[in-house]
């Protein structure tokens, strides 16, 4: 009675299992090493001797029966769940794909690139010093002393009194014409810091040194290698114009501007009506920097410029915020795909 009994329960149990992890509990419930059927065999010896082989004979064949009944069932729903599974995961080839989304480079990336490729294309070679640079070789060494007003034209991240983080990259300038003998054509491009931020200014940004020391050289080679930059840069029919300035590392210095490229000169709300936009700031190698470095000023002359590389890039592609260019919204760099 008491095997009718299991045999009707494991039945009942092992129908309403949902899953294969469920069948397989029922199961070790029933005929497991602890299970209802085994608990039976253990209990063999409480039996008379008489009625051992009848008990012992119906355990087994309920062993059997369940055992039989449990393949059954563990078949028939590994089949079921395989048909569940390849149902779910069926492609309906007739739906449209999914787009996926391409990447592209930053327009301060892609602005960088253009410069670099324009100015190897002139024979310069590209020089990148460190970002965390000593006083010596981010001020004094350009002609600029401790005691010199420059110094408050730009506010500088001090790490301790005679290490800094760079404020320009013309640090490298020094630094390559300690080792290197003219004639020098350099291009050195990388990140600035300075403590100013707004709309058009940012504490990290990244800039454009060149600098080219041979002997002859003079603003007029300075003013040609500009126009063929803006040209290449800007437009086809793009000038540039000199306007007298002061930095210490550069005598005479100028403040270079180019003809808008969006209204041609004629003016327009980007050049605010005058037709020029200033882009860079360049001149002649103070002597005094060549000496620093080595160099005898009376054998050599060079020029010199800067330029900061989002400047160009907001200029060229209409930005009207630099944070734009930080923030790294997707919706923003999306319009940069090529």
């Amino acid at each position: 009675m008491e095997t009718e009994n299991i045999e009707e329960e494991a039945q009942r149990e092992a129908e309403e299992a949902s899953s294969s992890r469920a069948l397989y509990e029922v199961k070790m419930k029933f005929l497991g090493r602890t299970g209802k059927v085994t608990a039976l065999l253990k209990g063999m010896r409480e039996i008379a001797a008489e009625h051992r082989p009848a008990f012992g004979k119906r355990v087994n064949e309920l062993r059997e029966k369940l055992e039989g009944m449990f393949s059954s069932l563990e078949e028939r729903m590994r089949r079921r769940e395989m048909e569940e599974k390849l149902a779910g995961e069926r492609i309906d080839v007739t739906m449209p794909g999914r787009r996926r989304q391409r990447g592209a480079l930053h327009p301060v990336t892609r602005t960088a690139y253009e410069l670099i490729d324009i100015f190897s294309g002139m024979g310069f070679e590209v020089f990148e010093g460190p970002e965390v640079e000593t006083d010596h070789y981010n001020f004094t060494a350009l002609n600029t002393p401790a005691d010199h007003p420059a110094r408050d034209m730009q506010d500088t991240f001090y790490i301790t009194d005679s290490i800094l983080l760079r404020t320009q990259t013309s640090a490298g300038q020094i630094r390559l014409m300690e080792k290197k003998s003219p004639p020098i054509k350099m291009l050195s491009p990388g990140r600035v810091f300075r403590s100013d931020d707004d709309a058009t200014h940012s504490p990290m940004f990244h800039q454009m040194e060149g600098l080219v020391v041979d002997r002859h050289i003079t603003l007029c080679d300075l003013k040609g290698m500009l126009d063929e930059f803006a040209r290449a840069e800007f437009s086809s029919s793009s000038k540039t114009r000199l306007r007298p300035s002061y930095f210490p590392f550069t005598e005479p210095s100028v403040e270079v501007d180019v003809s808008c490229h969006i209204c041609g000169g004629k003016g327009c709300p980007l050049c605010k009506g005058t037709g020029w936009i200033e882009v860079l700031g360049a001149g002649m190698v103070n002597r005094r920097v060549l000496e620093n470095c080595g160099v005898d000023p009376d054998a050599y002359s060079g020029f010199a410029f800067g330029m900061g590389i989002e400047r160009i890039a907001m200029l060229k592609y209409g930005i009207n915020n630099i944070k734009l260019l930080t923030e790294n919204d997707t919706r923003f760099l999306e319009q940069f795909e090529d």
